[in-house]
């Protein structure tokens, strides 16, 4: 296993750390494989854990708490908030008034008093920068966390958060979590060189592009866990899904040419980027977990890399990784229409 230091932060990182998504039930309900698996990766030399609190509705991280009981010292555990695991108001978001709760639970649940990494993990366009950035500020003085980050921010989002800390002399974001893979390099195009361009840590998630990278065929890829989760997004009727799995099948022959599964290759890739510190690997069983930490010692070198960028072009989005969470100003008409326009047009509309 190699290791790498995760940003500024002071704390070094394993190159793959352990996902845990699919830990509960949304993916392995069985409490004591899922520990199983957590072991295995620890022994294996992995010291980077990532779980977030909206992941089966907290079980992930209670599921985590368990494993970690007697080996949480020499792990960097890293954890999320910001989805509201229960209907009501002020009970998601980046307030203080939701973050201060979030972390909290989530501590109780993970059985530890510190976090190593909390990231908030969306933006929230609703809270103001300054409040989010002063009560992650204060969790750092508290010593419940010990560093904090971001997840999925564009990356004019990253570089205003780096404006209002210093203006505000507030602690940053010393970390970015963002989906990365060969269907999806448009992160290449700016977040990737924002971060490096501030020292910032980058884990990336979904190498395997939500499941369209595994090597399975197309009738097994529609039966996949995460095609049972969101049917929708694995219909081979669907252009954009035909274009997914075609591109698959390019990248697979690159895989069999180096003699590894394609899903060795996906997972190597993002690793390959300078700016990049880690690649997170959800597994759901056991067996992924070995499938995954059996190619760990994989690197791709500069003639890989070319044939992949001959297939999919840096900067590249086969799919856009961030259409479950579209951004506002581009799903709401009213976000980008002036008032004015909508009034002019109103009488014309009113007469037809």
């Amino acid at each position: 296993m190699q290791y790498a230091p995760l940003g500024r932060t002071g704390m070094t990182v394993s190159r793959y750390a352990l996902g845990t998504m699919m830990f509960g039930s949304v993916g392995n309900p069985d409490h004591d494989e899922c520990i199983k698996i957590v072991h295995a990766a620890l022994d294996a030399g992995v010291n980077f854990v990532d779980t977030a609190d909206m992941y089966s509705t907290g079980e992930s991280e209670t599921i985590l708490g368990k494993a970690l009981r007697r080996r949480r010292d020499g792990v960097i555990l890293a954890t999320k908030g910001h989805f509201g695991l229960e209907e009501g108001l002020n009970r998601s978001g980046n307030s203080r008034r939701h973050l201060l709760n979030a972390v909290d639970a989530s501590l109780r649940r993970l059985g530890t008093d510190w976090i190593d990494l909390y990231q908030v993990h969306r933006p929230d366009w609703k809270t103001d920068l300054e409040e989010t950035l002063s009560v992650l500020t204060d969790l750092v003085r508290e010593g419940k966390i010990r560093a904090f980050g971001c997840s999925s921010f564009p990356a004019h989002e990253i570089v205003e958060s780096h404006r209002v800390a210093e203006s505000r002399a507030l602690m940053r974001f010393r970390t970015e979590q963002p989906p990365y893979s060969l269907l999806a390099r448009g992160i290449e195009r700016d977040v990737l060189p924002v971060a490096e361009r501030w020292g910032m840590g980058v884990l990336t998630w979904s190498p395997l592009g939500f499941g369209f990278l595994t090597g399975h065929h197309r009738a097994e890829a529609a039966d996949s866990a995460r095609a049972r989760l969101r049917p929708a997004w694995f219909d081979p009727e669907d252009p954009q899904v035909a274009r997914k799995l075609a591109v698959a099948e390019q990248l697979a022959r690159v895989a069999d040419d180096l003699g590894r599964p394609l899903p060795a290759l996906a997972t190597a890739f993002p690793l390959a980027h300078r700016a990049v510190t880690s690649v997170i690997t959800g597994v759901r069983t056991f067996e992924q977990l070995e499938a995954t930490l059996e190619h760990a010692d994989l690197e791709l070198d500069d003639t890989v890399l070319d044939r992949l960028d001959a297939i999919v072009p840096p900067g590249t989005d086969v799919y856009d990784p961030q259409s479950p969470m579209p951004l506002p100003w581009l799903a709401d008409p009213t976000l980008r229409r002036r008032v004015a326009s909508r009034s002019a047009l109103a009488p014309a509309l009113a007469s037809r």
